[in-house]
């Protein structure tokens, strides 16, 4: 059964920003861009790079360790076929993230 949990409170997390937070899911990755907050693992699927860390451009973040890109709206990678990670239900309630695990 799915639950939610509290990440942080909005101001934690400036407009055009990132974060890590580590989770009983793991090490969820949490994107603050002009059209809302994304949730997604921390860990690119080849070789465990902190995707929290990587640069964001028109919807995707890139892997810093080797430019892997994956969409922050469903975790798709769209420059090497098939690779995905997992995303997350991102709500605002009363001024805090929370997050559907």
């Amino acid at each position: 059964m799915p639950s939610s949990i509290k990440l942080a409170a909005v101001s934690d997390v400036p407009l055009n920003q990132s974060k890590c937070f580590r989770t009983a899911a793991g090490t969820i990755a949490l994107f603050h861009q002009p059209d809302g907050f994304y949730a997604l693992d921390d860990a690119c699927p080849h070789r465990d790079g902190p995707l929290s860390e990587g640069p964001v451009k028109d919807g995707a973040v890139a892997c810093p360790w080797h430019q892997w890109l994956f969409r922050l709206k469903d975790g798709v990678c769209t420059n090497i076929p098939g690779p995905k990670v997992k995303t997350y239900p991102v709500q605002i309630i009363k001024d805090e993230i929370w997050i559907t695990l």
